[in-house]
């Protein structure tokens, strides 16, 4: 709103000090992480103490960790905090008539409300496994076809290969014009491959016309599993005091930093990446969404004041995933969201490990002592094919090493730019 109407301000000759810098995407971008560290420490101790009041506190099974219990009765649902720490500053700061930061905004007012509703019905109608798995897999499907359509039919989210020689290396990215744009294509980039974007109509066993709507449609089914996997996975992640805030924050930084290249006429040249105009924009959100994480890890680092839940937990996932495929960084997820990776894999392993070993030896056995895997350093007097560590970690230790490997998989998603 703020950039909107200095923008238009500007249009109509009126000047004053400090009225140009709302052009800046990275003053924007500094002023919007600001506002959200604000709202959320502000806003959050607020919605803490309501939450009290109203005794909407998370339900503990005692499934033998340090520490569990004395979590019991911890207010949860504080994903509020996040979504409205998100989405003030954004409707602020950010450029409102760019197709990325609408779908954003959408993705996270969608999935934030299917996160309520499961959460909803955990708290207030008792109810311990919450929502059905298929309405919320209905809920994800449905905002990948939003933006798989969105993608296919809107030509505001074109790109060029490899930016364009016909501007300076210097050029303001809020000055770039956007010509030529390839807003046809479904091309992507491959990691760790020089000239590495990869087509999805290579996969298409037709030609013509109705190749060109199978690719569309493989390219929308591939939209709707990478947003189901990464808000599923951050669900999963959400387990630990500050795990899944602090993971999520780091992956935030990266994709800012694309976006921001990406959308950088000179720098996506340099780097011999796509140049898609519309997406330095987004940057403005990733500043917003980091700050809102930071805001919100002042009450949810240990000991936590507050759970995010399900309302925070799948509308993270599936910021970060909707955000990915719209700078087409896509296939570098299992790297940079490498934490949700794993913790998805260790509960999909577990389970039919157990499965299997029962069907065949009549009883069931594990491969971690427990999962979703951060569970597995927290677990002793449990018989499993992996044993170490033999003594159970401090929840602490446990959520700083995460940080760390994340950390160490954002440094590696960075460096795939310039190693292929």
């Amino acid at each position: 709103m703020l950039y909107s109407l200095f923008k238009y301000l500007t249009s109509i000759g009126i000047d004053f000090p400090g009225l140009g810098l709302m052009q800046y995407i990275t003053f924007r971008s500094i002023c919007g992480s600001i506002v959200a560290i604000l709202c959320a420490i502000i806003i959050g101790n607020k919605i803490i103490q309501t939450l009290q009041k109203k005794q909407i506190g998370e339900t503990i099974r005692d499934l033998g960790l340090e520490g569990q219990m004395q979590k019991k009765g911890t207010p949860t649902m504080g994903g509020i905090i996040i979504l409205i720490s998100v989405l003030i500053p954004i409707l602020l700061f950010g450029d409102l008539s760019n197709p990325n930061i609408i779908l954003l905004i959408v993705t996270t007012i969608w999935l934030g409300f299917l996160g309520f509703a499961d959460d909803y019905i955990k708290v207030f109608k008792k109810n311990k496994d919450g929502m059905k798995p298929i309405y919320k897999i209905v809920g994800q499907v449905g905002l990948g076809l939003v933006v798989g359509l969105t993608i296919c039919f809107n030509p505001e989210l074109g790109f060029r290969e490899h930016g364009t020689k016909q501007q300076s290396q210097i050029e303001s990215i809020e000055k770039t014009n956007d010509l030529n744009l390839d807003n046809n294509s479904i091309k992507t980039t491959i990691p760790f491959v020089k000239n590495n974007e990869f087509d999805y109509k290579w996969l298409s066993p037709f030609k013509g016309q109705f190749g060109d709507i199978f690719s569309w449609l493989l390219y929308i089914a591939v939209i709707i599993f990478i947003i189901t996997a990464c808000s599923n996975g951050s669900n999963l992640t959400d387990g630990m005091d500050g795990l899944n805030t602090g993971v999520t924050a780091i992956v935030g930084v990266v994709l800012g930093i694309l976006a921001y290249l990406s959308g950088h006429v000179g720098m996506s040249e340099y780097l011999n990446i796509m140049y898609i105009p519309s997406s330095a924009e987004m940057t403005v959100f990733a500043f917003v969404l980091i700050g809102a994480l930071l805001g919100f890890l002042w009450y949810n680092t240990y000991p936590a004041q507050v759970f995010m839940g399900d309302t925070g937990s799948l509308a993270l996932g599936g910021i970060i995933g909707v955000f990915a495929i719209l700078i087409r960084k896509e296939l570098l997820l299992p790297i940079l969201c490498g934490v949700y990776l794993v913790e998805s894999l260790s509960v999909i392993l577990q389970r039919y490990y157990f499965k299997y070993t029962k069907k065949r030896y009549g009883e069931g056995r594990r491969i971690f002592k427990m999962a979703p895997l951060h569970h597995h350093f927290q677990k002793e007097g449990i018989v499993a094919l992996i044993k170490k560590p033999y003594r159970a970690l401090p929840e602490a230790k446990i959520v700083t090493r995460f940080w760390i490997v994340s950390a160490l998989l954002a440094v590696l998603t960075i460096i795939t730019l310039k190693i292929r």
